[in-house]
């Protein structure tokens, strides 16, 4: 027996329930000669704004026990930029495209929304309101419940496209974000976003990132982010997709258990680029030996 591995997030169709977490797999061609993109779940692009970004001072990238730290700071070639060099070259795979955005304003967000509802080949919006490496907007948004509220029902209102907002993992409740967003109209959630961090030189005495802080990725994060998605998963009736940490199959399954029912690969793409097609055949295998017919058979298999 082969398993059916297809899911629905929000209203996009996966054949499978992997996709890559923005930031890390950036715009399709960078990794379009290492993996099949076809075989993806999902590709989900590096984050868009309005107008072009460059982005925060060098170094940007500092690694860490078990993980890497970031602060990227969201360069990209903004709204039109990425509708003229990119879209064309995404358009000719058969894989749902999801657009990562994020604003300084509540009124960019919309902006932003409201230009890609038009976007021939754009599956759905992933909204980020999490982001710790940034000084304007987005992660100010994500831990704050009463500006949460107001960007996501902003969003929703500017657009028909199945909204995915990205929750921030430095809240005290997960759960009320989750119940926020869904309540504001969102198809589906996605978390955990990068966890704030820091690294200094003892020699220098300096940080070890021109931003001083950033954002933890990884391994590292996967403990903590396994149980934010269990707490979120069990308080909305929406989908989750879960991420943070995802090396192996093994990984995956156990978000999956806990009531993802997709789950995003990050930092592990450095390493290995592909690992999430590795993912999607571990899954693949694992439920034909326990003789489960679908991976939503698996979803929610958690037994506390």
């Amino acid at each position: 027996m082969t398993p059916n591995l297809s899911t629905n997030i929000g209203g996009i169709q996966m054949k499978n329930p992997v996709m890559t977490a923005s930031g890390t797999f950036g715009y399709g061609p960078e990794y379009a000669e290492l993996v099949d993109l076809n075989q993806l779940g999902a590709i989900v692009v590096k984050g868009i704004c309005l107008n072009e970004t460059k982005g925060n001072q060098t170094p940007r990238t500092a690694e860490a026990a078990s993980g890497l730290l970031n602060a990227i700071g969201l360069p990209g070639p903004g709204v039109a930029g990425f509708v003229r060099e990119y879209m064309p070259f995404l358009r000719q795979y058969d894989v749902p495209v999801i657009v990562n955005i994020w604003g300084k304003t509540i009124e960019e967000y919309v902006e932003v929304a409201a230009r890609f509802d038009s976007i021939p080949g754009v599956a759905g919006l992933e909204v980020n309101v999490s982001c710790p490496n940034i000084k304007e907007g987005s992660a100010l948004f994500g831990t704050d419940l009463k500006m949460f509220e107001r960007v996501v029902k902003a969003i929703r209102n500017a657009t028909r496209l199945p909204l995915m907002p990205k929750l921030a993992p430095n809240v005290a409740d997960i759960a009320e974000y989750a119940r926020c967003a869904e309540a504001c109209g969102a198809d589906a959630i996605s978390l955990i976003n990068s966890f704030p961090a820091m690294s200094v030189n003892i020699e220098t005495r300096r940080p070890m990132l021109a931003n001083k802080t950033g954002g933890l990725s990884g391994p590292a994060i996967k403990p903590i982010a396994l149980r934010l998605v269990w707490l979120a998963a069990q308080a909305v009736k929406i989908p989750v997709v879960g991420m943070g940490g995802i090396a192996s199959a093994e990984d995956a399954l156990e978000f999956l258990m806990v009531g993802a029912r997709a789950v995003a690969v990050g930092t592990a793409s450095f390493i290995h680029p592909d690992t999430a097609l590795k993912v999607v055949r571990g899954i693949e295998q694992f439920l034909a030996e326990k003789n489960l017919a679908t991976v939503a058979d698996w979803v929610g298999a958690f037994d506390p």
